[in-house]
């Protein structure tokens, strides 16, 4: 199989930053030039499609952990894996069973398949609901052992951008393809070009829409001269296509990342997409890039007619780029004020480099257990799934003017920013306990269900449960439980409730006390908490009358 990972390891240093950060950016007004009009590709976003992902059970041509694991034969584990995040598998209505661990929450550790259709359909679904107007369907070569899967995922793009009002159209990546001068060429007239007549397919310009990335880069995996590769630009465009350049970031100097002489090759194109993950992880260098790249390279791209499509990427949440969404708005702020024609986002479903913007998991309770993978609250502020398409959405409008230029994040990590009145802010939250009994966890106490409960070891208080909400904020009630059922009498629990900004240093919330469990009650105790900023909440059992050890099945926290 071909190389598949298109982050150039090694990011090219950015150079001294500037030092306009946060909004003292100036709301530069983008100098007036288009070379072409509005179309599905200028003056819209772009969102890069993988659709790469396949489980065994799935009916795939391919077969096994297609992209899920190193070995696509076993299982995906921690030890035989090729992702950094975890998608949040809420809307998919299949999930493969793999070999991590449970989730922080005791769920089974599941993943989705790009070949089910409703997972396709799903995906375009939210491209709807958050102004993804044009998928870029990755397609590497074809005429490998992954060439029936690919050609199955492009009819299945073609049905769901048709069935949810999107565009789509191929992005060709010619990492690893030998023969690729001829071979792309087969694939386009056999196989490919009868998809332009789905009223999906992109246009520009009058023309459909073929994007090729990988021409001019520096690496053993593109070897490409300058002549064949012009050779297939040419005849593209002789086809009747608009065609879109997957370049270099460094191509107009032909320097870094971009081989010497491919300058003719790189202004052949309709439209340049400079490539920029792996780039940068700071505001900083988003900056440095901003003046001393994408702004000289607008200027060349003028000079020749020429439309251009910057990468705008949301951080490597694996490495801690994100910063709760700025990283990623500073990007989208930055091409906009340049003047970008459209904007290419890096990428939609790329769970393997950790740049998705598709839903992913929340928190630790929904990410397996142990093994290292970050939730989107990695830096302390808790966000939705849908985070990351929210800002894709507010950044869109801010594109087509329908948002004005703001260098400051319009979007909320929460809808409202916040949760709604009333709601659980422990429901599947991270949980810790100083012991726990096999078949009793502490996820059992914010996992909904009022049966599964945590017990403690017996005979060795006192004991601790506790519940990480995932940034600071004021408590002011907690609701205990113990199971419903008749066969749990009433019982007292001596226990005291603390609360913590930071896991370590401790205050009290509600003094120890005997707290009644009682099945006339429903065997509920509800607390009244003092007020005071915390993040970590814990229930500390020093006694209870009906069993030597500390019991809840819902451990319950709402705001003040």
């Amino acid at each position: 199989m071909a190389l598949t990972r298109r982050t150039v390891l090694g990011s090219i240093a950015a150079g001294s930053a500037l030092a306009a950060v946060g909004d003292t950016l100036p709301a530069v007004t983008p100098a007036a030039y288009a070379a072409s009009p509005p179309g599905d590709v200028v003056g819209k976003v772009t969102v890069g499609y993988q659709g790469w992902f396949s489980c065994p059970g799935d009916d795939a041509p391919i077969g096994g952990w297609w992209h899920w694991s190193r070995d696509r034969f076993q299982p995906p584990s921690p030890g035989n894996t090729t992702i950094v995040s975890w998608p949040d598998m809420r809307e998919y209505t299949r999930g493969y069973p793999t070999a991590y661990p449970n989730l922080g929450d005791g769920r089974p550790a599941t993943l989705f398949s790009s070949y089910d259709q409703q997972t396709v359909d799903t995906h375009f679904r939210w491209m709807r609901e958050h102004g993804c107007d044009t998928a870029a369907l990755q397609r590497f070569n074809p005429f490998g052992d992954e060439g029936p899967t690919r050609d199955a995922m492009a009819a299945k793009v073609r049905d769901a951008a048709e069935r949810h009002g999107r565009r789509f159209y191929i992005m060709y990546d010619v990492t690893g393809w030998t023969s690729m001068q001829s071979q792309i060429k087969q694939d386009w007239t056999t196989r490919m070009a009868a998809y332009t007549a789905s009223s999906a397919y992109a246009r520009q310009n009058g023309r459909p829409v073929v994007c090729i990335w990988g021409f001019g880069f520096a690496d053993d995996g593109r070897p490409f001269a300058p002549g064949p590769c012009l050779d297939v630009v040419t005849w593209f465009k002789a086809q009747g296509c608009y065609v879109i350049g997957g370049v270099p970031t460094y191509w107009r100097q032909g320097v870094n990342d971009s081989r010497p002489g491919f300058g003719d090759v790189y202004r052949a194109f309709h439209m340049l997409s400079p490539w920029m993950v792996g780039r940068t992880g700071t505001l900083d260098g988003l900056d440095w890039f901003h003046a001393n790249v994408n702004v000289p390279d607008l200027a060349d791209c003028a000079a020749h007619g020429i439309d251009y499509q910057p990468c705008v990427m949301p951080g490597d949440l694996s490495q801690g780029h994100r910063r709760h969404g700025d990283f990623y708005w500073r990007h989208l702020y930055n091409m906009v004020r340049l003047g970008a024609q459209g904007l290419y986002v890096s990428m939609f479903d790329e769970y393997n480099e950790g740049n998705q913007i598709a839903k992913t998991t929340e928190t630790r309770a929904s990410t397996p257990a142990g093994a290292g993978i970050r939730a989107l609250d990695e830096d302390g502020t808790f966000c939705s799934a849908d985070y990351y398409l929210r800002i894709t959405a507010d950044g869109g409008r801010m594109l087509k003017g329908h948002l004005a230029l703001t260098p400051v994040r319009p979007t909320p990590p929460v809808v409202g920013d916040g949760p709604p009145p009333g709601t659980d802010l422990a429901r599947g939250r991270p949980t810790t306990a100083s012991s726990s009994l096999p078949g009793y966890p502490s996820p059992a106490t914010v996992d909904g269900d009022p049966n599964s409960y945590w017990e403690s070891a017996n005979h060795a208080f006192p004991q601790w449960v506790q519940v990480d909400l995932g940034t600071v904020g004021t408590a002011g009630r907690v609701v205990l439980r113990v199971p419903p059922s008749p066969a749990w009498q009433t019982r007292t629990q001596t226990l005291a409730v603390q609360g913590s900004t930071d896991g370590t240093t401790w205050t009290t919330l509600v003094a120890e006390a005997g707290r009644v469990f009682d099945p006339a009650t429903g065997n509920q105790v509800t607390l009244t908490v003092a007020a005071s900023p915390t993040r970590y909440v814990r229930v500390r059992f020093t006694g209870n009358t009906g069993w030597p050890a500390g019991q809840l099945s819902q451990f319950e926290v709402y705001a003040a």
